[in-house]
């Protein structure tokens, strides 16, 4: 059960309502989760909101490209509501489903082309090891562009910190859970 709930429109704050509709105004045209909790800090909700709608929609990464990234992110903090959110997105993106389920089963994908396994590899270094190493971080740059690797590290950043907040207040739990996410060993957890 969720640690948080969203205010009423009652309890509300100014402030509060002037970023929900921002928000409700963007392209993701609703409150997102992480947002309930960032509203009690009604700047780091606009802040972060903006950010994310920025590494989302306006990179130079292909928006497979990004989904990928956010469902690494979502995979390695097992955060049941980002990865069934972004999974959905990955599909509409055009990630293969199998490349999913490999993901969820934290396996290592088929993936199509050279700029979708740097972001992978990239990806489960940087998320394994906090660093990227010099032959990987050329690949990235060869792959990726030096803009596309700064905004790789800023989404998967900024996932990280959304899967942070998800999974500290238990948002969107139990109505998002992700069945692949749960180890098949111990029912009732998450591997």
């Amino acid at each position: 059960m969720p640690r948080l709930h969203m205010p009423s429109e009652t309890e509300l704050t100014r402030e509060q309502v002037e970023v929900c509709a921002e928000v409700t105004s963007g392209p993701r045209g609703k409150v997102p989760a992480p947002m309930i909790a960032w509203l009690r800090n009604p700047e780091l909700a606009r802040r972060g909101q903006k950010l994310g709608e920025l590494l989302r929609f306006d990179t130079t990464l292909a928006p497979r490209l990004v989904e990928l990234a956010i469902l690494m992110c979502g995979r390695h903090w097992t955060s049941h509501v980002e990865w069934s959110a972004h999974k959905a997105h990955a599909l509409k993106a055009g990630v293969d489903p199998a490349a999913i389920a490999a993901i969820a089963a934290r396996r290592e994908p088929i993936l199509p082309d050279e700029r979708s396994r740097a972001v992978y590899d990239i990806a489960s270094t940087l998320l394994a090891n906090g660093r990227v190493p010099a032959p990987l971080y050329a690949r990235g740059v060869t792959q990726l562009g030096e803009r596309g690797m700064v905004e790789l590290v800023a989404v998967l950043g900024y996932y990280c910190f959304v899967s942070l907040t998800l999974n500290t207040f238990e948002l969107g739990l139990p109505d998002a859970a992700a069945p692949e996410l749960e180890d098949p060993e111990f029912p009732g957890t998450s591997r």
